[in-house]
């Protein structure tokens, strides 16, 4: 990995290219982050960047977490994250980190967390069909129907879809492009759409798929 970043999903809008072709673009607001901590192979075993991303107040933090920042004089931030660089020795800590490190049509990955469904059912989580709305079936149409015979296999298969957890999960889109930059604003647009909903926290690096 070469570049990182953390970022805000602002939300989804639509711009058009120099020969008015539309492009469906997602919103992100990158950085400011600023350098919290510096990892290195002869101290920890590897070499990485903690990033800090937006503001926080000091009530809401605990005496460690808040030391951790103090340390270095650093203003405290809300979310932290760490970005194995390739070139780590470039950055000090205290050092900001803005959206301009990326460049317009460069290819990128995102990863977010999904907007939580809660306990969900089988129609809703993985779109079985409904049975029938007929006589005999009810009073639940909603289920995933037969599970098992009774005699053989006497259980029910891994991996079958049930109902559970739907959501909430973290997701990383690959291979998207920047479509435009605004380096004053720190505001990335990334071609289509990311995981999460508005003012979720979204990580972008870049990525892992080399053209």
């Amino acid at each position: 990995m070469k570049k990182g970043i953390i970022g805000k999903k602002i939300g989804m809008t639509q711009i058009f290219d120099e020969i008015g072709n539309f492009i469906p673009v997602t919103v992100i607001e990158a950085g400011p982050c600023v350098v919290v901590q510096k990892k290195t192979a002869e101290h920890d075993g590897y070499d990485a960047l903690q990033l800090g991303f937006a503001d926080i107040a000091e009530r809401k933090v605990t005496k460690p977490e808040a030391g951790h920042f103090n340390k270095n004089n650093i203003a405290l931030k809300r979310h932290l994250k760490e970005f194995r660089l390739a070139d780590c020795s470039a950055y000090n800590i205290g050092d900001s980190v803005t959206a301009d490190i990326f460049t317009e049509g460069e290819k990128v990955d995102v990863t977010g967390t999904t907007k939580g469904h809660g306990f969900s059912g089988v129609v809703k989580r993985w779109n079985v069909a409904v049975l029938p709305k007929t006589h005999g079936t009810g009073p639940v149409h909603r289920q995933a129907g037969s599970l098992g015979a009774n005699s053989s296999p006497s259980r029910i298969f891994k991996n079958k879809k049930m109902p559970g957890q739907y959501g909430n999960e973290k997701v990383t889109i690959q291979n998207l492009s920047i479509v435009k930059i605004d380096a004053e604003k720190n505001i990335i647009a990334v071609k289509g759409a990311i995981p999460g909903a508005k003012n979720g926290i979204v990580f972008i690096r870049d990525t892992v798929k080399k053209a």
